[in-house]
């Protein structure tokens, strides 16, 4: 399916995983789509991911309903919750505590698992890849715990372990800069103070008008924290965004501070000053 941006989960009680796994990685035994069966060798679509979970509470991943609760040859015991336009199976459980139309939030407990959890995820009736999912209520919790704690330049400078720009041999003191400067940065604009060079502007839009011709956008399932779906295929249009705006804000501090990265020599200086 096409993702798009109405694809973020709105929730009033915030977010939460399904099950926490403490002291070691989450272990998924069957992964969604085409699989083969370990003992017979035939090859069968599993519509849903399957993790080693057992005996574990299970809680709800947002603000939501009960929608179902049932038995089946498939699923076992199982529940299913509707988050919006999202409904979310667990299946093979041991015991169901919410009874059907109850209203849950997210960090409720609603069942436990029976030697393994299978997940199941639609979205307005259409199939999902539950990982996907997943990766976006994780995606939801990093965002909103990041809206509670001060400016950190980490999440300015970089967002992936194989991103770069051409500043990266000044990282640390721009990193200091931004600590200092930034709210200032963003208030003078925001208020007109300090005015985006139109070249600047005009780059931007350039090289946002071709992401969206080469489908960078929406590459993946859209969060709070990364709300255009962007994936390392769009690696190259950050670097050049990123680029873009770290230049602006050295930029901003030379024209309205009169502060330069030490690394810096006069020709530089010069031609910073020269940008508008």
């Amino acid at each position: 399916m096409k993702y798009t941006q109405e694809m973020i989960l709105k929730s009033p009680s915030g977010y939460c995983m399904p099950f926490e796994e403490r002291d070691k990685e989450v272990e998924m035994t069957l992964g969604y789509g085409n699989q083969k069966h370990l003992d017979t060798g035939v090859e069968f679509f599993h519509h849903g991911v399957d993790f080693k979970a057992p005996r574990y509470l299970l809680s709800a991943i947002a603000s939501g309903t009960v929608s179902g609760i049932g038995t089946d040859a498939i699923h076992g015991t199982y529940q299913i919750i509707r988050y919006g336009n999202y409904e979310v199976t667990y299946g093979h459980l041991s015991n169901i505590l919410t009874n059907y139309g109850t209203s849950v939030k997210a960090g409720d407990i609603v069942s436990v698992s029976g030697d393994i959890l299978h997940m199941e995820v639609r979205y307005n009736g259409e199939e999902l890849n539950p990982l996907e999912f997943l990766t976006m209520i994780y995606g939801n919790i990093r965002s909103m715990q990041q809206q509670k704690k001060p400016f950190d330049p980490s999440d300015f400078i970089t967002i992936d372990a194989d991103f770069h720009t051409k500043f990266d041999a000044d990282k640390t003191e721009i990193e200091e800069l931004l600590l200092r400067f930034f709210p200032v940065y963003m208030t003078d604009l925001n208020s007109g103070q300090y005015l985006l060079p139109s070249r600047t502007e005009q780059s931007l839009r350039n090289v946002l008008t071709m992401a969206s011709i080469k489908n960078y956008f929406f590459e993946t399932m859209p969060s709070m924290e990364n709300p255009m779906g962007l994936g390392r295929k769009s690696i190259p249009l950050a670097e050049k965004v990123q680029n873009l705006l770290i230049a602006d804000f050295l930029n901003y501090l030379a024209l309205c501070h009169n502060t330069y990265l030490s690394t810096w020599n006069e020709q530089l200086k010069k031609k910073s000053m020269n940008k508008q």
